[in-house]
């Protein structure tokens, strides 16, 4: 007869449902990282009544955490907003703005400097969708408001331009919205919340200044490690806040809490970060703006940058990014050997983190409704946290490379 196994001491069921709750009280500086898919209730009438939509409660998951909800409010600050949506990337942000708000036969303008992936959902998703879409030139404030029509929706804003540094006319560019019913997004990223307001930009009158939604790439400088996707949707209008809230809720948009986590620890250096990559970028523009090799800088902190006037009238500093051009007499695949002669600096895409980054562009292919003005090839440079003095030591031996 075989003989019966002995009883576990402790059963799953005790282990699962155990008695012990910590002592409340708590308090450490970090905020606390909370897990869940499932939110429990103490009984079923809390479950009916328990309401997610204001932060007063907790519902699932999806729905926010102490966590989360602590990220939405910080960000909201940072940004000068009222209210803050996480999302999985910042390209997941802009999605969730053009779905919450367009519809079949509006129509979406973009500019022509503006974030790529941003422009490819235009192209294809919402074209797709039955919503049109015109790319326009930043530059040119006069230009944009004739362009806007009955069917238009939503503009985006982006300052500066991705890739290649142009600083529009923010003021001029939401006037004109304003005066005709448009919904205004700004891509943020570069801003990180700390170059200027972008719900209150300075124009004068009663009505409002900024734009009405401001998208921000957590995965940049809030984030500071390279490591993190994030996006978020800030926005200072209650109504307009539900109709995108309730649109990330039915697409099902969430962010994990450990990256939340990452966020957070990163905020409270986020100024002293953001003024060091300022700072050492400017100091190595203005070594390759020096250089017999370079025929344009892109920085809108320097004064031959496009839109310089309206950065200095706008922004309190600017991000560690900036493009220069290549004399045309540098062919792409010698400009490439540039590149990928420099040792400190990394190719990669993305910025934002404590290492140097660089990446060529083929501006004209990037172009449909504006002229690239300068002939040769361009490089974005993203400034980490190194010294920049060894930065520039790393380009002038590059350099080598570009003359063969």
């Amino acid at each position: 007869m075989t003989e019966k196994a002995a009883e576990p001491p402790v059963s799953s069921t005790a282990l699962i449902h155990h008695a012990y709750q910590p002592p409340a009280g708590f308090e450490g500086l970090a905020p606390g990282v909370y897990k869940a898919s499932t939110v429990v209730f103490p009984n079923v009438a809390a479950l009916r009544a328990r309401n997610w939509r204001e932060k007063t409660g907790y519902t699932y998951g999806l729905h926010g955490t102490p966590t989360t909800f602590t990220l939405e409010e910080r960000i909201a600050t940072l940004e000068g907003g009222r209210q803050t949506l996480l999302a999985p990337s910042g390209l997941a942000a802009i999605a969730l703005v053009n779905a919450a708000l367009l519809r079949q036969g509006d129509e979406v303008l973009i500019p022509d400097n503006a974030y790529g992936p941003n422009k490819e959902l235009a192209r294809h998703e919402l074209e797709a969708w039955g919503v049109r879409h015109r790319f326009y030139d930043p530059m040119d404030a006069g230009a944009f408001a004739a362009l806007i029509g009955p069917h238009t929706r939503l503009a985006w804003l982006e300052a500066p331009g991705s890739v290649t540094m142009e600083f529009p006319d923010l003021v001029g560019l939401v006037r004109a919205c304003r005066e005709r019913g448009v919904t205004v997004a700004l891509d943020n990223t570069w801003g990180a919340g700390l170059a200027f307001n972008p719900f209150a930009l300075g124009a004068a009158g009663p009505a409002p200044s900024g734009v009405d939604i401001s998208v921000h790439a957590l995965t940049k400088y809030p984030s500071g490690g390279g490591d993190v996707l994030m996006g978020a949707v800030t926005t200072v209008d209650e109504a307009l806040h539900l109709k995108l809230k309730f649109a990330h809720m039915r697409l099902g948009l969430g962010v994990g809490a450990n990256d939340v986590e990452l966020v957070l620890r990163g905020l409270p250096t986020l100024a002293l970060r953001y003024q060091a990559h300022d700072a050492a970028a400017r100091q190595v523009a203005d070594f390759l703006r020096q250089r017999p090799e370079v025929t344009q800088l892109l920085h809108p902190a320097f004064p031959e940058s496009p839109g310089h006037t309206h950065w200095a009238r706008l922004c309190h500093g600017a991000a560690g990014l900036f493009s220069v051009v290549f004399d045309e007499r540098f062919a792409p695949a010698r400009v490439d050997a540039f590149v990928d002669a420099l040792k400190l600096f990394r190719i990669g895409y993305s910025w934002g983190g404590p290492v140097s980054l660089a990446v060529p562009y083929d501006v004209p292919a990037m172009r449909s409704a504006t002229r690239w003005p300068w002939r040769g090839t361009l490089v974005r440079f993203s400034i980490g946290l190194e010294r920049p003095d060894d930065l520039i030591e790393d380009l002038r031996a590059a350099l080598d490379a570009l003359h063969g």
